[in-house]
């Protein structure tokens, strides 16, 4: 086994962050990691926004702010501090666009690898992150007050820092279990 495949094989989400966050020369290396997704045309189909410190707390003020008005004090609070769980977060934005040959749905899992590619290499740099999306990740005033396009979607939120305690390994499932091969063999 590779030194890579090892290193997928022992990937985890940490859901316990803490300070410090990525430094910019350790985030720049991740971003050139996400760039190299499978981007059949070279469209780029996506974009990020990194949040911290102040933004944070801003971005609580947003989540909370998609609560009905009816919502109890307890359901708004837990929106407001959701982000405050890292101190760093990266808002993965798919952000495709018209091309004869490249089907949206092409550009959206280009998105989706790029993230998964720039989890990895945060990962691989000793970071933990943890990729949240839920209901708020696609509720139009969070679209809206992150600065999205029409045509954009969030693909997930990034929750990103240091792992402040280590959690116990999540059983994975055995290879056959979503495996077949195809055609099946005739009986």
């Amino acid at each position: 086994m590779t030194s890579v495949t090892e290193f997928l094989l022992n990937r985890s989400s940490e859901p316990r962050l803490t300070a410090p966050a990525p430094d910019r020369k350790t985030l720049e290396r991740a971003f050139a990691c996400a760039a190299r997704a499978p981007d059949h045309a070279l469209l780029r189909p996506w974009r990020y926004l990194v949040i911290e410190g102040q933004g944070l707390e801003q971005l609580g003020d947003l989540f909370a702010s998609t609560c009905p008005n009816n919502a109890d004090e307890q359901e708004i609070e837990k929106l407001r501090r959701a982000p405050l769980r890292a101190p760093m977060i990266i808002v993965g934005i798919a952000s495709p666009s018209e091309h004869p040959k490249v089907p949206e749905i092409e550009q959206l899992l280009s998105a989706g690898a790029g993230m998964s590619f720039l989890e990895l290499a945060l990962q691989e740099a000793g970071f933990g992150v943890m990729w949240r999306t839920g209901s708020i990740a696609y509720h139009p005033a969070v679209r809206e007050g992150l600065g999205l396009s029409e045509q954009e979607s969030i693909i997930g939120f990034l929750y990103t820092g240091s792992v402040a305690t280590e959690k116990p390994k999540v059983p994975r499932p055995e290879v056959a279990e979503f495996v077949l091969d195809w055609p099946p063999e005739r009986r």
